[in-house]
């Protein structure tokens, strides 16, 4: 397995990690607790040991899943996990009130069962907090060897930089692929000068960029959350082939697949790029780790460049909801 350091923190980790949330939650229906496991340790055994969770995940019931599965070989592997978030009933907001970390982090550590939290995020920057004060609680929880790194989820570079003057930054996690560019405006440049790895979520665009899906697939409104999202109505999926075309006429080339492309095309990126595909099934995990042995040359890469130049994405990336939680990333 090849190995990636995320910025000059020198935290190691598999080229590729594994987005745990899939199991749980998101992108379908929750997979039963015996399968999640089989296939969290399935990746381990095939070199991955970067995994990604949340307390939002279920809620809870992801940690606690990663934590079974993790846990015969807790010191081989990195975990990260989120906090922001509280819950009251069935509604979700966001609260990152630094006595509030503090309680996160303990229910984290004792569902995943571990004494550290090797990457802890904040999922998502709350505006009633200044985030000076939320790298200030991180710092004490790294002082205290409860947490060893911190992070920051869907942050933009202003803010990067004011949390970066009070704990360093090891990594932030946006969303990036080919449809979602947003990170090439500043926060890809801001953490390339700071030192700061970078994890793309959802790096094959909630599985639209394998090809996979088409005008006729259909999202379950009770366990998808693709189907509120405006890039995945029918007339989006449709407006959009291009970018799978692309990939195809790429992969055709390298007798790869697209995803395998578009997996091989982040990490070509940048070398403290790494991208955590998360899946259900075992062949597509199989699958994602082959883009490790892609090789997209110059050409190849100038090649994507000028064609994508020339498409227009269709449809916002999220809902209107989850992309107001989003921080600004000019």
């Amino acid at each position: 397995m090849q190995k990636r350091k995320l910025g000059k923190s020198g935290l190691e980790v598999s080229a590729l990690g594994f987005g745990c949330m899939n199991v749980s939650y998101a992108y379908g229906p929750a997979l039963d607790k015996k399968h999640a496991i089989s296939l969290i340790r399935a990746a381990f055994d095939l070199g991955i040991t970067f995994f990604d969770t949340a307390e939002v995940y279920g809620p809870f019931t992801n940690e606690e899943t990663v934590g079974e599965a993790l846990a015969p070989f807790r010191d081989k592997v990195v975990i990260a996990t989120k906090f922001g978030f509280e819950f009251k009933g069935n509604i979700r907001g966001l609260n990152s009130r630094p006595e509030h970390i503090r309680e996160v982090v303990e229910a984290s550590l004792k569902r995943l069962r571990t004494d550290r939290i090797d990457l802890l995020y904040q999922h998502r920057i709350d505006p009633n907090v200044p985030i000076e004060d939320v790298a200030g609680a991180v710092k004490d929880l790294i002082k205290e060897g409860k947490v060893k790194h911190f992070g920051l989820s869907e942050a933009g570079p202003k803010t990067i930089r004011r949390a970066y003057a009070v704990q360093p930054v090891t990594a932030v996690q946006n969303e990036y692929s080919l449809w979602s560019r947003d990170p090439e405006k500043a926060v890809l440049q801001t953490c390339e000068e700071l030192g700061i790895g970078f994890v793309p979520w959802s790096p094959l665009g909630q599985g639209y960029l394998t090809g996979k899906v088409d005008s006729s697939t259909t999202f379950n409104p009770n366990s998808d959350l693709r189907y509120g999202f405006p890039r995945f109505t029918p007339e989006a999926i449709k407006a959009n082939r291009p970018i799978v075309d692309l990939l195809n006429d790429i992969a055709k080339r390298k007798n790869a697949t697209p995803a395998q492309i578009e997996l091989a095309w982040l990490l070509a990126q940048k070398p403290w790029i790494v991208p955590i595909p998360g899946t259900t099934k075992l062949e597509h995990l199989k699958e994602n780790l082959g883009a490790l042995d892609v090789v997209l040359t110059s050409e190849d890469l100038r090649e994507i460049q000028t064609r994508l130049s020339k498409i227009t994405v269709q449809g916002a990336r999220s809902s209107e909801a989850l992309l107001a939680l989003s921080d600004d990333m000019s």
